[in-house]
């Protein structure tokens, strides 16, 4: 950062009516920042002239045209001429602008003097390559920028006393810079300003903003796609979602949001356009109505497998902690499609997904990727009920069902999700009772139940309170969720206690040797007891599983 340039008294106080006096109150401890000033209007709209563009971008736009070209220079004027009005009216409290803030912003106009004679203060830009003018844009940018993360000083900055002057000057920078450097900072003040309610509604209403937040989609520098995808995020998962899906529907621009996602090999803007994806399925029915089907055509369930793929070919080569997010967005977009009536069957069919799917639950160490190995379970939930015959293929998986099991206590504070695990447990327990087993198959498989038989314990026991918690509530979706929990786990009990189940039959038989399940240093007859025991609590007739909200359909076999 530069040195702050020297300030001179003399022609800082010509006007000693507008002079700073020399002690003020402390801010509230919410406006506490690290610069000498407290904020208020008047330093708010000194740092938004601070910011207006000095020349107009010989660019074009997403289409190839002109960008504004013939009429951005008497616009950019026009708002050069309101900020300073602003800053010339009176404001209320306009007293509190420090001297100190005042050597900050003429401080602006000393280094554009400084730039233009090649003079640079001790501690300045000479090496960086940066033009001296765009570097101190830069310094005042950060500042607004950081100060739009609270909701306080976002709102301030959307005053009828600013008079909406933040938001137009970030427009103005969007379609005249040619610095990605002010282009990503612009968008970053505007991502800032719309995670408030407020803020996001005068976004909304400024005229072109939307269209050409859109238009940075199209650039070729990482930083800004970061804060482009981040903003349209926000956007989408607000109350104002439908006027976002329209600015983003035509089929140019969610073919780049496809070709970003498949051909980035940058981490951050993964994981920001994989989060715009998933924002697009999570919105609101009309807005997904909007964009889904565009999405679709383009491929969108192909580019999911791709990149599922290759994030599990990462996890299997090397565990690099920055990509647990991405790995768990991918799924959960995979899953958010999954539940979609008029699309799921384009990922429930899909074996690769099914497969990769499976690997994860099959993995060993979980820790690392506890959230990744839930939304799992619940996807893979999702695909059975709409590819049943998918059931065969893990109905005999030792280790997947070791790995289904391990999942269980990541997950005791997700009720949706332990339904979804048991209901898979259900459909495995189905399949053994409809196979000819082997004895020698029927003791590897209660070998491993044996194994987990803590785990089992504690999540039946965890449902007795969840049943006692929720059978009070007045809530269709928990009283859903609640039976379709209990009825999976029944399905599960009834194995162990019914003289028709094959489990059962092989305990009770003479074949039956429980110190050869998991090691003569178990009590594995005392494990086994103790686990008929917690399950004879439950006796209810297993019925059906609905993805959608985990409610029970009828009463059928699964």
């Amino acid at each position: 950062m530069a040195s702050e340039p020297e300030s001179n008294p003399v022609e800082e106080d010509e006007d000693d009516d507008n002079m700073a006096p020399s002690h003020h109150p402390s801010p509230p401890s919410d406006e506490l920042f690290d610069i000498s000033t407290t904020v208020d209007p008047s330093y708010i709209i000194s740092l938004i002239r601070k910011l207006l563009p000095q020349d107009v971008k010989n660019g074009h736009d997403s289409d190839g045209n002109d960008a504004f070209a013939s009429d951005q220079g008497l616009k950019t004027d026009y708002m050069k001429e309101r900020v300073v009005s602003a800053c010339e009216d009176e404001i209320p409290d306009s007293s509190h602008v420090t001297t100190d803030t005042m050597d900050t912003l003429d401080g602006f106009d000393e280094l554009a003097h400084q730039e233009k004679v090649g003079e640079v203060a001790c501690g300045g830009f000479e090496d960086s390559g940066i033009p001296v003018r765009e570097k101190a844009w830069e310094e005042y940018g950060c500042i607004l920028w950081d100060l739009a993360a609270n909701r306080t000083h976002a709102e301030l900055m959307n005053l009828d006393k600013v008079q909406n002057l933040m938001l137009e000057v970030l427009l103005a920078n969007l379609l005249v810079s040619q610095s990605m450097r002010v282009t990503e900072i612009s968008l970053g003040i505007l991502g800032n300003l719309a995670c408030h309610e407020i803020p996001m509604k005068q976004i909304v209403s400024t005229g072109k903003l939307i269209e050409i937040v859109v238009d940075q989609l199209f650039l070729d520098d990482t930083p800004c796609l970061c804060e482009a995808c981040r903003l349209l995020t926000l956007g989408l998962q607000g109350s104002e979602c439908v006027i976002w899906a329209k600015a983003l529907q035509s089929e140019h621009n969610l073919s780049r949001i496809i070709w970003v996602a498949e051909n980035t090999l940058n981490p951050q803007l993964l994981e920001k356009s994989t989060g715009l994806l998933l924002a697009i399925l999570e919105s609101q029915r009309e807005a997904v109505s909007i964009l889904l089907p565009t999405l679709m055509n383009l491929g969108l369930p192909s580019l999911l497998t791709n990149l599922l793929a290759f994030e599990m070919s990462k996890l299997a080569s090397e565990r690099t902690p920055e990509r647990y997010s991405i790995l768990d967005l991918i799924l959960r977009t995979i899953e958010a499609l999954s539940v979609l009536d008029d699309y799921s069957k384009e990922i429930c069919s899909n074996k690769e997904v099914f497969f990769l799917v499976s690997d994860l639950v099959r993995l060993p160490d979980k820790v690392e990727v506890a959230n990744s190995c839930i939304t799992a379970a619940v996807l893979i939930a999702n695909i059975l009920i709409d590819s049943a015959d998918l059931t065969s293929e893990i109905s005999h998986d030792l280790p997947f069902l070791e790995g289904l099991l391990d999942i269980l206590p990541f997950a005791s504070d997700d009720l949706e999700a332990r339904s979804a695990i048991w209901s898979i447990m259900a459909r495995l327990l189905v399949q053994v009772q409809e196979s000819e087993l082997s004895s020698s198959s029927l003791q590897q498989y209660v070998s491993v139940l044996v194994s987990k038989s803590d785990l089992i314990e504690d999540d039946l026991l965890d449902h007795q309170s969840d049943d006692y918690n929720e059978s009070n509530m007045n809530s269709i979706t928990s009283d859903a969720k609640l039976n379709a929990r209990t009825t999976a786990v029944s399905f599960y009990v009834n194995s162990f206690t019914s003289n028709c189940h094959p489990f059962c039959q092989w305990i009770t038989s003479k074949d039956c040797n429980m110190n050869n399940l998991t090691g003569a240093n178990h009590d594995n007859n005392g494990a086994v007891e103790r686990l008929l025991n917690c399950c004879r609590k439950y006796t209810e007739v297993p019925i059906k599983w609905n993805k959608k909200f985990g409610l029970i359909l009828s009463e059928e076999k699964l």
